[in-house]
């Protein structure tokens, strides 16, 4: 199999299909992108906190609980921020309440936060 049709599988993938094929990469090779993908953020998150960081929740799942009236710019910002494409992102946006973000730093959770809620969807982190 040529990796460029791999990579086209992926693509046409939905985000549920795509978490469980993660999962199931991450089981069946014993490795997880989530490290690298939250060491830099969390790092300096807990650098910047100072002594407390101990004590504070440094992971969060940001989660999609309301649309709103602006469900175009709630996309475009989910997109963003997941780096889905247009398809994938429509799908989790009226799927919601759905997670689009697991295990992020407390600033990056805060930021989409914000983005979501600017463009008047509802985020609760967990």
């Amino acid at each position: 199999m040529d990796i460029n049709e791999i990579i086209e599988a992926i693509d046409n993938l939905t985000v549920i299909q795509l978490n469980d094929l993660v999962e199931q990469l991450q089981e069946k090779y014993g490795v997880s992108a989530a490290p690298v993908a939250v060491a830099g953020p969390a790092a300096a998150a807990g650098a910047e906190a100072g002594a407390g960081a101990a004590a504070e929740k440094d992971e969060f799942d940001v989660e999609l609980t309301a649309v709103g009236s602006e469900k175009i710019k709630v996309i475009k910002v989910v997109r963003e921020v997941t780096g889905l494409g247009l398809k994938d992102a429509k799908e989790l946006v009226d799927g919601a309440p759905k997670v689009i973000k697991e295990g992020a730093s407390k600033d990056e959770a805060e930021e989409i936060k914000s983005k979501i809620e600017e463009v008047g969807g509802s985020v609760t982190l967990k």
